[in-house]
């Protein structure tokens, strides 16, 4: 099978596909094993994008403009949005639970999600919706409709979306400015310096 699928594709589509699924398996493993969440989210964005790129290997550009548009532009975004809120500098203690009978809940949710993922592999299940907008007949690759329809008709939802993104980032960046303590910074350390600056 495997030399069947190797004998259809050429040369740099394998090299395309290789470079893409390291990138891929590198980006997952930097977001994992980092320790700065900034870095963790830069890793993210790397793994997006190799996967878009996987996507236009498969022929479908429409997903990998989705990929990049919405994961690797607003997801990420407010996953930095968040991370500018709580800090990067504070100190986790990743070995306790803070609440009780996650770990077990997690475990059973991966592998519930798992059996589903391989129970509708089995079938050709297709959704039956209608294109909203442009059909698939019509001319022009699907980036090109993709294009159309949020320059055109979802030109004002698009425009509001990149505008919430912006406020959002900017309002994270002024609660972080005018905190007076930095982010971070355990409680009692924060109180002993409250105290210490009262008393003088």
């Amino acid at each position: 099978m495997i030399d069947l699928l190797a004998a259809q594709a050429t040369l740099p589509d394998l090299i395309t596909f290789l470079i893409a699924a390291c990138a891929v398996i590198l980006g997952a493993l930097g977001v994992i094993l980092m320790k700065n969440p900034v870095h963790s989210a830069l890793s993210m964005i790397m793994t997006l994008f190799a996967v878009a790129v996987l996507f236009i290997e498969q022929d479908a550009q429409f997903l990998a403009a989705v990929q990049v548009i919405v994961y690797a532009g607003a997801i990420v975004v407010l996953f930095l949005f968040v991370i500018m809120l709580l800090g990067v500098d504070k100190q986790e203690n990743l070995s306790r639970d803070q609440l009780r009978g996650q770990r077990p809940l997690a475990f059973l949710a991966v592998l519930v999600i798992f059996v589903e993922i391989l129970a509708l592999s089995q079938g050709n299940w297709t959704s039956g919706a209608k294109a909203t907008v442009l059909s698939t007949s019509s001319p022009g690759s699907n980036v090109v409709q993709l294009a159309q329809s949020i320059f055109t008709t979802y030109l004002l939802p698009f425009e509001a979306t990149s505008v919430l993104l912006i406020i959002a980032v900017v309002g994270a960046v002024v609660l972080v400015r005018r905190s007076d303590l930095k982010p971070g910074r355990d409680t009692a350390e924060a109180i002993e310096l409250e105290s210490e600056s009262e008393t003088k």
